[in-house]
């Protein structure tokens, strides 16, 4: 079926153009057939019984983001169908050599030291390149990337790991702080250390949108992992004093609150790409404009930030709302891949991956409809990125090995199924075990 839609999509695409097709379209089919073919084989190789549901809505999700930017740019268009393979080829990879995740456990040091190397990157005055006012970018040579997608997945790897070693530390209140029971204030180092990485970020970097997606990963598995909302109360008026202090220190945070307000004074300044996105999506109405028979190259940079915009247009309503049916199955499965799994560490760190590309898509759809303000992030498999592709395939991968070890765990003789178990019992019970 990913296979259908995204070809026939790239077929009625090249129709809307000229009535002939190209000759070398079965080419370019038989490439996308071959790379999901390749991918699917390795998943029966490597993963055999992992969730059969992620890695076809990944492909669903990757094929109608390619279809997007081929409608908005042919050049980008070459250019994400190469990162698509490279970003399969990271898939099969992470496949074949992380057999088992409670390794990745065993470098959660590492991983907090790559992770920070990797936000402070594009810091750095040689390597680090500003583009669109946001310094998020590395260049070495021809290639140029973002290091914090990388960064993510490190550092989740490291919270949770964190939270597997303290966690009764950190549901336990020895401390009361307006009321609230609060552990010793040594054990909150690691919401403080995000908390302070996602300021660094977004004042450095000048990028609000990751420094977003960083802390709410990180207060996420926080509350995961103790079930204790009190964190999340906390969180929150951490985030609120970012981010207040963000819009008094930015102009550029400034100019996005003002252009989610009210875009329309500044539509022919600093509002003009929201008042554009508006105008593709009242014109997509229901069923759309149709492929090619829009006009979303009218949104500027519409193959990143405004993809979501482009596709309503030309698939109206019913294709945004399916890209969004999309999204909430892919972290439905990452969440049931998280509360089936029953090591801490695989618990914890399947829902965090999740969280990420949850997050993300909300941050990103949520701007674009002016549910919040508009942030710099990548739509998940959709946006043009080669960074954020690869980063995202990654994460599916490590998903579906957390998965393939649950299911191989549960077949094991004399194994009982998580399912028997109370779910506010579940991670002590599988941390004795």
């Amino acid at each position: 079926m990913a296979v259908i839609i995204t070809c026939g999509g790239y077929v009625l695409l090249l129709l809307s153009e000229k009535p002939d097709l190209p000759p070398d379209l079965w080419a370019i089919l038989l490439a996308v057939l071959g790379l999901y073919v390749a991918a699917h084989l390795a998943v029966r190789r490597f993963a055999p019984r992992a969730d059969a549901t992620l890695l076809p809505i990944a492909f669903v999700l990757n094929g109608i983001g390619f279809i997007a930017i081929s409608r908005l740019d042919r050049d980008l268009a070459r250019v994400q169908a190469v990162w698509t393979a490279v970003s399969i080829a990271a898939f099969v990879l992470t496949l074949v050599f992380v057999r088992h995740v409670r390794t990745l456990e065993r470098y959660r040091y590492t991983c907090l030291l790559l992770g920070v190397a990797a936000l402070l990157l594009p810091s750095l005055p040689v390597v680090g390149e500003e583009i669109n006012g946001a310094r998020l970018w590395v260049r070495f040579g021809p290639l140029n990337f973002q290091p914090a997608e990388a960064a993510k997945v490190l550092l989740v790897v490291f919270f949770a790991a964190y939270l597997v070693d303290k966690r009764e530390l950190l549901r336990s209140g020895t401390r009361r702080l307006f009321g609230i029971a609060m552990p010793d204030p040594k054990h909150l180092g690691p919401l403080l250390l995000a908390w302070a990485v996602s300021i660094l970020v977004m004042v450095r970097e000048r990028d609000l949108g990751s420094s977003l997606l960083f802390f709410t990963v990180f207060a996420a598995m926080l509350y995961i992992g103790t079930e204790r909302g009190s964190y999340l109360l906390v969180a929150f008026v951490m985030f609120a004093a970012g981010a207040v202090a963000a819009y008094e220190l930015f102009g550029h945070v400034q100019d996005r609150v003002t252009a989610w307000i009210d875009p329309w004074p500044v539509a022919r300044t600093i509002g003009f790409q929201i008042v554009q996105s508006m105008y593709a999506l009242g014109s997509g109405g229901f069923a759309g404009t149709g492929l090619g028979l829009g006009s979303p190259q009218k949104i500027p940079n519409a193959p990143t930030d405004f993809v979501f915009a482009a596709i309503g247009e030309e698939l109206g309503l019913i294709g945004t709302v399916a890209i969004c049916i999309a999204f909430l199955l892919f972290v439905g499965s990452g969440l049931r891949i998280a509360t089936q799994a029953e090591r801490p560490f695989n618990k914890l760190f399947a829902a965090g991956l999740t969280v990420i590309v949850g997050v993300q898509a909300f941050v990103i759809i949520g701007g674009v409809i002016r549910v919040i303000p508009l942030t710099g992030i990548t739509l998940p498999f959709i946006s043009y990125g080669g960074s954020s592709l690869v980063a995202n395939f990654v994460i599916v991968a490590l998903l579906l090995r957390i998965s393939d070890e649950t299911t191989a765990r549960a077949e094991e003789p004399g194994a009982r199924s998580t399912a028997a178990i109370a779910p506010g019992r579940e991670f002590v019970q599988g941390h004795h075990r």
